[in-house]
């Protein structure tokens, strides 16, 4: 018995947590998850004309809308202690940051035009259903981004700093 609480202590310590310089990279993959797959479940839901799937990707965009709040606000904060080179600053996370504020906000107008007319709207429903894959699809652009600064140039890394922009 001592034996498995000692594995649980081991389990749940949380060892990489220890090594994270902000909360960012901890809440960025929900919105990512939750917002890609609201608009993949909206267009289910209106090719199979299906209530269920348009609720699901309803919840789905709200909760991710939560945590885009959450992760804009986190990135926000990080921006400054993000170890990269100015040219990395200037090449890649400028335009990061740029898209998904944009993403943000158009998940903040639709969760607000979705929660008016539960869960998809009526009218206008191809324009939601458009605005809602542009979302996804600017979305992945600027994960792609935030992925380019993590594995391309080691930010929030502990390799030797900075590593400079190069195409």
């Amino acid at each position: 018995m001592a034996g498995m609480a000692a594995r649980a202590r081991e389990l749940f310590q949380f060892g990489g947590l220890a090594a994270v310089r902000n909360f960012h990279p901890l809440v960025v993959h929900y919105p990512v998850a939750l917002l890609t797959l609201s608009a993949l479940l909206y267009v289910v839901a209106w090719g199979s004309r299906r209530d269920a799937w348009a609720w699901t990707a309803f919840w789905m965009l709200v909760l991710g809308t939560l945590g885009a709040a959450l992760a804009v606000w986190t990135g926000l904060r990080a921006g400054a202690g993000v170890m990269v080179a100015q040219s990395v600053r200037d090449h890649i996370l400028v335009h990061h940051k740029q898209l998904m504020i944009v993403v943000f906000a158009m998940s903040v107008a639709l969760s607000g035009w979705a929660i008016a007319a539960r869960p998809v709207p009526r009218r206008g429903r191809a324009a939601f259903i458009a605005l809602m894959v542009v979302m996804a699809l600017l979305l992945a652009t600027g994960a792609d981004y935030g992925a380019w600064m993590v594995y391309g140039y080691n930010a929030g890394g502990s390799l030797p700093q900075p590593i400079e922009f190069s195409q």
